[in-house]
């Protein structure tokens, strides 16, 4: 009669634990799905964010160039008292290219052997697009962090899965064996395994967004 109701105990325990952790196991699966489609949609936004980058530092370099050979031109036609064709090209300078001419020429390059070589080496010469493309270079180096991050998450619930599926091949082989003691130490591997996955996952990121 003990070992009946040993054995009742045991069966009892064994479905309750088969249960959680037949649910459990298929939450753990589901997680994993999300995170992998999380890090796809952090992929694909840094992918986006790298091209843009490219696309603003490319719209910089044409405009460097710009700015050197209306620079070149204009010294050029200085250096031969064209005042002329010095202001035409003068007049033609970029927004963004001015501040820093205006300052170069402030030191008087021409008397000052002190004076900066060229514009271009003043810090007054910023670039919005060389901004604009580091900007979109480091949100993509951020995207690609969260995209490593969700594919530690996706590969965290699938070990989850694994010791799950083990805490349910405790407990159904727990059921099967006809020595009390062995079906006792199996239930209590299995539970030990259950509840030590179920503390580390529960403290897990979630994703239940669309």
């Amino acid at each position: 009669m003990t070992e009946e109701k040993g054995r009742d105990w045991v069966e009892i325990v064994a479905t309750v634990l088969l249960s959680v952790a037949t649910v459990a196991t298929a939450w753990s699966a589901y997680q994993s799905n999300r995170w992998n489609g999380e890090q796809a949609k952090a992929s694909a936004r840094g992918n986006a964010a790298r091209i843009e980058s490219t696309r603003a530092s490319g719209v910089a370099n044409r405009q460097v160039q710009i700015d050197v050979a209306l620079f070149t031109q204009f010294i050029d036609a200085f250096a031969q008292d064209q005042t002329e064709l010095a202001d035409f090209y003068r007049a033609r300078f970029r927004e963004e290219f001015k501040p820093a001419f205006e300052a170069w020429a402030a030191t008087k390059p021409r008397t000052n052997p002190d004076a900066p070589l060229t514009p271009f080496e003043l810090p007054l010469y910023q670039l919005a697009a060389n901004e604009e493309a580091d900007r979109l270079e480091a949100e993509a180096d951020a995207y690609a962090a969260e995209a490593r991050r969700n594919i530690q998450r996706s590969a965290n619930y699938v070990l989850g899965v694994v010791l799950f599926a083990s805490a349910l091949f405790f407990a159904g082989m727990s059921t099967k064996l006809a020595t009390p003691r062995l079906r006792v130490v199996l239930l209590g591997v299995g539970c030990a395994v259950f509840l030590g996955t179920l503390l580390w996952i529960a403290t897990s990121p979630i994703s239940l967004s669309i």
